[in-house]
């Protein structure tokens, strides 16, 4: 997935979960952060951000505020919609033979819907739910960063399509280099870990994928 329009800027505040301030060559801008999650270990004052440009018309803010490098020097791509876009042009790479985004299931839009057809034999049928991980703790990385009772709920969607004869994946996109682990995050929400817990005993299968980053481009590399 790649990025048009990039800008380099340094971040100064982020007055609320929608916007922050940065300054691009003394210039102060308001930007959108594309990312409503909490994110206070790589927003820090004075840290290097990255922005694009998308040129919409009508937009209350020119920029939004993708990339951040973190102080331990790890460049994170924050784009809480880039997951589901590199997952995509994964997929397509990759011998399925359908692949829907947007599946409706249950209670559920499942993020992808995937099938193997093999001649003379019931479709093989997979549904995947896809969760970005940008917090890094010591080479690890963790989910959630904030407390997601919609995670939850797609956790036991994925449970349920295991029993209906579905196979059932959570795959995490690892939004920064150097990390191939992601752990739920139980300090933050103990629901979660449990869920996943269920999950594995369940069959649902757990997905890392590694991505490679760069201020304007994010690539899955396994």
């Amino acid at each position: 997935m790649k990025y048009s329009n990039i800008t380099k800027a340094s971040f100064i505040s982020r007055p609320n979960r929608f916007i922050a301030e940065v300054d691009i060559a003394g210039r102060k801008e308001t930007v959108h952060v594309k990312n409503t999650g909490r994110c206070k270990e790589l927003l820090v004052p004075g840290c290097e951000v990255w922005l694009n440009e998308p040129g919409t018309e009508g937009r209350k803010t020119r920029y939004d505020l993708v990339a951040v490098r973190k102080n331990n020097g790890i460049l994170f791509n924050i784009d809480s919609q880039a997951p589901n876009k590199v997952v995509k042009e994964w997929l397509l790479k990759q011998p399925y033979d359908n692949v829907i985004p947007e599946y409706s299931y249950g209670d559920s839009r499942i993020d992808f819907y995937m099938e193997k057809i093999s001649c003379g034999q019931e479709p093989e049928r997979f549904l995947m739910e896809v969760k970005g991980c940008t917090l890094e703790i010591n080479g690890v990385g963790y989910f959630p960063d904030a407390p997601t009772q919609r995670g939850v709920k797609h956790i036991r969607e994925l449970i349920r399509a295991r029993s209906d004869g579905f196979k059932a994946v959570l795959a995490f996109v690892i939004q920064m280099g150097g990390v191939s682990e992601v752990r739920p995050n139980v300090k933050m929400h103990p629901e979660f870990g449990d869920a996943m817990e269920e999950a594995k005993t369940a069959g649902v299968e757990i997905w890392f994928l590694p991505c490679h980053v760069e201020p304007d481009e994010l690539v899955i590399v396994t």
